[in-house]
């Protein structure tokens, strides 16, 4: 709101100023009323889009890494403990049907930042450096940045081995996590979990949160952009003992799972299951329990963290004026379809936590299950800021299901894992696709965990047919890969073996 006063100054006729915007006009001679009015509509016009600049919204952009729907606002498990994710949903938009572009950091992040499908760009994987096949492109931060916005990044935005300096007026590394004394798994780098005896003080998140209070506590006078990426719960699953003392391990469920889950599923996705591979060793070790507590403790752990920077935008003076968006960059298996981590086709892989607080537009305490993807966030925040829009974004802005959570949506969700293998998903189906022209089906309705492949029953011929409409009709070939380094510390292949990763 502009707030306009009248001052009359010796000479000076009248001055009009919007609070904080100060134009006089001088004029020698008296004016007559008519002229005097028209001067003032004049100057208030002319005075309007600098107020508005000054007064556009500030932006929260909180990440959290390898984060799955296990939070309490999502009800997918009653037992996890997230009460400030739980209570920043409650102030806003919760998206209950929200999925990634891709299910591995890179690419997700990568598609995310630029607002392009990986079938469009060829970046389908971890390996793949992004910014050499899309050197032209203008990254959401970029974008804010050329809009006159301040843009400052914190911790994992983009894939840590890929960070895109260019895209931040300044940037915070993580500075790393304490680890256990001993190991839960051997031989298996950083899939790995336990507690130890450290403080959250001496946690990486803990050190980037306290750099985004810092932050939030500066007199700003610009609108700014800040983002602050989480890690955890991203592997190994290592937190503070009190985060295991949580989660007793004699009361700690394992994911509901049935035998021979994968009887169903086609070669192609029994090879992205590997139950040979994690799973196997996982189960022999007797350690599945151990990893399902310890993924709670990292969630528990990192909810803390998000509940500390909330209240510090609270207590600041840009609360009012300050959009929060919170995303994981995808979901995560711990035994559903003898699977684990991410790099998947299926819900636990691809369902993300995404929520939206965007004060004079959404309403508290919605929850939209309308299909949606993180690749419509780079369009939904230009409208939501009133930025240039840009060509070449593929994404579709949220704006409507901000302003009504049940408004009509067309728009299916894609995610893609590799070339020529996508998952659509409607508020009903999960529909998945192969190279191999193999396919799954599921009917959410009725087999909310997906346990029942229906792609072959011809009763769901009509279905398929409506759902094979949305497949990407690009399928860019695959970017340039690029072997792990010895300090790399995210999932990519290793450029010798036996070189270990560490987060």
């Amino acid at each position: 709101m502009i707030t306009s006063r009248l001052v009359f100054l010796s000479k000076t006729r009248v001055c009009l100023f919007p609070q904080n915007l100060y134009t006089a006009v001088t004029v020698n001679t008296p004016m007559k009323p008519t002229t005097l009015l028209a001067s003032l509509l004049a100057l208030l016009v002319w005075a309007q889009p600098a107020a508005h600049a000054a007064e556009k919204p500030n932006i929260l952009f909180i990440a959290i890494d390898d984060l799955n729907d296990w939070i309490g606002a999502l009800g997918k498990r009653t037992d996890v403990k997230t009460p400030n994710l739980d209570r920043l949903a409650a102030r806003g938009v919760l998206f209950t049907k929200a999925y990634c572009a891709a299910p591995a950091c890179n690419p997700s992040r990568a598609a995310l930042m630029s607002g392009k499908r990986p079938s469009t760009t060829g970046v389908y994987h971890n390996d793949q450096p992004w910014r050499p096949v899309m050197k032209d492109t203008v990254t959401l931060s970029q974008h804010f940045m050329e809009s006159g916005y301040r843009v400052e990044g914190g911790g994992k935005i983009f894939h840590n081995s890929y960070n895109d300096l260019a895209s931040w007026q300044k940037w915070v590394k993580n500075p790393g996590f304490p680890s256990p004394k001993a190991r839960a798994m051997q031989g298996t780098g950083h899939f790995d979990w336990g507690a130890h005896e450290e403080g959250d003080d001496k946690m990486g998140d803990t050190k980037v949160v306290d750099w985004g209070i810092s932050f939030l506590k500066e007199k700003q006078v610009k609108p700014f952009f800040l983002a602050v990426g989480m890690i955890r719960p991203h592997l190994p699953f290592y937190a503070p003992q009190k985060y295991f003392d949580m989660y007793p391990l004699d009361k700690v469920q394992t994911p509901k799972v049935i035998e021979n889950d994968l009887a169903d599923v086609p070669p192609a996705g029994v090879k992205i299951a590997k139950p040979e591979g994690d799973h196997k060793k996982v189960v022999e070790a007797g350690e599945w329990k151990h990893a399902v507590q310890s993924y709670l403790a990292c969630i528990t752990y990192v909810d803390g963290q998000i509940g500390r920077l909330i209240d510090a935008l609270d207590a600041s003076p840009y609360a009012k004026n300050t959009i929060i968006v919170l995303w994981s960059d995808h979901g995560w298996h711990l035994g559903e379809k003898e699977h684990w981590r991410k790099f998947a086709l299926w819900e636990e892989a691809s369902r993300v936590v995404f929520m939206v607080v965007a004060p004079g537009v959404t309403k508290p305490k919605q929850e939209c299950g309308r299909p949606v993807n993180l690749l419509d966030i780079y369009p939904t925040m230009i409208d939501l800021c009133g930025l240039p829009k840009r060509d070449g974004i593929e994404g579709n802005s949220l704006m409507p299901l901000l302003k009504n959570a049940k408004a009509q949506w067309e728009a299916p969700s894609i995610t893609t894992h590799g070339r020529n293998n996508h998952g659509i998903r409607t508020e009903r189906w999960r529909y998945i696709h192969y190279a191999d022209g193999s396919e799954e089906l599921y009917d959410h309705d009725n087999d909310p965990l997906e346990w029942k492949n229906l792609a072959k029953d011809p009763k769901f011929a009509s279905v398929k047919a409506d759902l094979i409409k949305y497949l990407p009709a690009i399928n860019a070939p695959d970017a340039p890969k690029e072997k792990a380094s010895k300090d790399d510390d995210d999932d990519r292949p290793k450029a010798k073996k036996g070189k270990k990763k560490d987060a």
